[in-house]
C-alpha cells in the first residue's frame, strides 16, 4: 500500500485518488489516511496479543475540523500508546459513548429532578422548576454531556429566553446553578461553568395596584368567562389568596357548615396551614359550582373537566383582557393576576383593617409574625379575618351590582 508523510499539505494534495485507497504514514506505524467517496478520514491499524492476533482498525475522524493532519497524528500517537499497554481503543471509545449518553444534559436533569427535586422541593415548586427545565433549558442542551457544558452554552440558553419576562434570566440562572452544584456534589462533573459567574440582577418588586375602575372592569368581565375561570378570578379578587393555592383548591379543604377553607401546609407557600373564613358571597360562588348546598367530598373545585384543576392562565388572561378592552374601549396596562392580591391588601388598608389582620388574612409572614412575635403571640385573628373579609366582599358585591346596572343602562341607550 502507498505511504506518504501525512501532513496538512500532503493531505490537501490528494484529490483524484480512488475511493478505498489507504495511505500509511512513513514515520508513525499504524497511522493512515483512507480515501472515501465523500472525503478523507484518519485511521489507525493495530494488533492486540502479538502477531498471531487479528488486525483491527479504528477511525479517528474525517479530515476537517477538528481533525486536521496534526491533530489526527497526535490522537493516533495517543491511541497507539494505549495499544502498547494492552488497551483496545475501540472499547475505550464505546465506554466514552456510553458515558456521554449517561451524562447527557437531558438525562442528568431527569436524575436531578427525581433524586433531588422530588425529595426536597414542595410539589408546587417541583412543578414550576420541572416545567422551566423542559421548556427553556433541555431543548437547547439535550445531548450535550454535562461535563462539556460551557459558558457559551449557558449564553445560548439565556439568549433563547423570552424578553417579555424580565425575571426569567435570573430564575433560569439560579435553576441551572442548582443543577450544576448538585452534579458537582455527586461527582458527575469536576467543575461548574457557573463558578465565578454573577447572578443576573433581580427585577424590582412590582407595586401595581388596580384602581377601582380597572378592578371593577375585571370583575364584571369575569361574568363572561367560562364559569370555572370566572369564579376562579372572582375568588382571587374576593380573598387575595395566591393564584395556585386557589386554582388547586380541593373540596376536601372546604367546610360549608363551619364556613371555612383550610389550606393545608403542604400547599401553602410558607408551609403554614392557613384558615380562611368563607363569607356569604364566597359560599354562593361555591354553591353555584357544586350545583347546590351539598358540596362534593373531594375533587378539584375549579375545573373544566371535573378531574383536574384549571390551568392555562395566560390564555385565560388574554381572553379576560379582550373582554375588558371591549367594555372600557381600552386595555388595562401592565397588570397580572398577582396584582389582585396586592389590590386586596391595599383596599383592606383603606377599610381601616389592622395590618396584622391583613397579613394573617393573606397568610403572609411579615415583620409582625416573625421572631419573638411568632413564638409568643399565637392569636390567629380568626374573628378579625372574618370581619375584614365580610367588609371587603360586601364592597365587591356592591361594585359588581353597579357594574351590571351600568352595562344594562348602556344596552338600553344603544337600543
Amino acid at each position: 500500500m502507498p505511504t506518504i508523510r501525512i501532513t496538512k499539505k500532503s493531505v490537501e494534495a490528494l484529490n483524484s485518488e480512488k475511493a478505498g485507497t489507504i495511505f500509511w504514514d512513513e514515520t508513525l506505524a499504524g497511522f493512515g489516511l483512507k480515501i472515501l467517496a465523500g472525503g478523507k478520514t484518519y485511521i489507525i491499524q493495530y494488533r492486540l496479543g502479538g502477531r498471531a492476533a487479528a488486525t483491527k482498525r479504528y477511525t479517528i475522524g474525517k479530515d476537517g475540523s477538528p481533525w486536521d493532519a496534526p491533530a489526527a497524528r497526535a490522537e493516533a500517537e495517543r491511541l497507539l500508546r494505549l495499544v502498547q499497554t494492552g488497551v483496545d481503543p475501540r472499547i475505550v471509545a464505546k465506554a466514552r459513548e456510553r458515558e456521554a449518553i449517561d451524562l447527557s444534559f437531558a438525562r442528568v436533569v431527569e436524575r436531578y429532578l427525581s433524586e433531588y427535586g422530588e425529595r426536597h422541593w414542595r410539589p408546587s415548586t417541583y412543578s414550576i422548576r420541572e416545567s422551566d427545565f423542559r421548556r427553556w433549558v433541555v431543548p437547547i442542551l439535550t445531548d450535550t454531556p454535562i461535563t462539556a457544558v460551557t459558558r457559551a452554552d449557558l449564553a445560548r440558553v439565556r439568549e433563547a429566553l423570552p424578553r417579555t419576562t424580565p425575571s426569567m434570566p435570573r430564575n433560569i440562572h439560579v435553576l441551572m446553578r442548582g443543577l450544576f452544584a448538585w452534579a458537582l456534589n455527586e461527582q458527575l462533573i469536576q467543575t461548574s461553568p457557573f463558578h465565578g459567574m454573577r447572578v443576573p440582577k433581580s427585577v424590582a418588586a412590582r407595586d401595581r395596584v388596580l384602581n377601582d375602575e380597572e378592578f371593577l372592569a375585571i370583575l364584571g368581565s369575569t361574568l363572561d368567562l367560562n364559569p370555572a375561570f370566572g369564579a376562579f378570578v372572582r375568588f382571587l379578587a374576593m380573598t387575595g389568596q395566591r393564584r395556585d393555592e386557589i386554582a388547586k383548591m380541593d373540596w376536601v379543604e372546604l367546610n360549608r357548615r363551619d364556613k371555612e377553607w383550610v389550606l393545608p401546609a403542604g400547599r401553602s407557600k410558607n408551609h403554614q396551614k392557613h384558615l380562611l373564613p368563607l363569607t356569604s358571597p364566597l359560599i354562593k360562588e361555591l354553591d353555584e359550582i357544586a350545583g347546590g348546598t351539598q358540596w362534593p367530598r373531594s375533587g378539584p373545585v375549579f375545573s373544566t373537566n371535573g378531574r383536574s384543576p384549571i390551568s392555562g392562565f395566560s390564555k385565560v388572561k388574554a381572553r379576560l383582557d379582550a373582554l375588558v378592552e371591549a367594555k372600557l374601549e381600552g386595555a388595562i396596562p401592565d397588570w397580572r393576576f398577582h396584582d389582585l392580591r396586592r389590590t386586596v391588601a391595599t383596599n383592606l388598608q383603606r377599610l381601616n383593617i389592622r395590618f396584622e389582620v391583613t397579613e394573617a388574612l393573606l397568610n403572609h409572614i411579615g415583620a409582625a409574625r416573625t421572631g419573638t412575635a411568632a413564638v409568643y403571640m399565637r392569636h390567629d385573628w380568626s374573628s378579625e379575618k372574618r370581619e375584614a373579609l365580610e367588609l371587603w366582599n360586601a364592597r365587591i358585591v356592591a361594585m359588581i351590582d353597579r357594574w351590571q346596572a351600568e352595562q344594562a343602562g348602556k344596552g338600553g341607550d344603544d337600543g
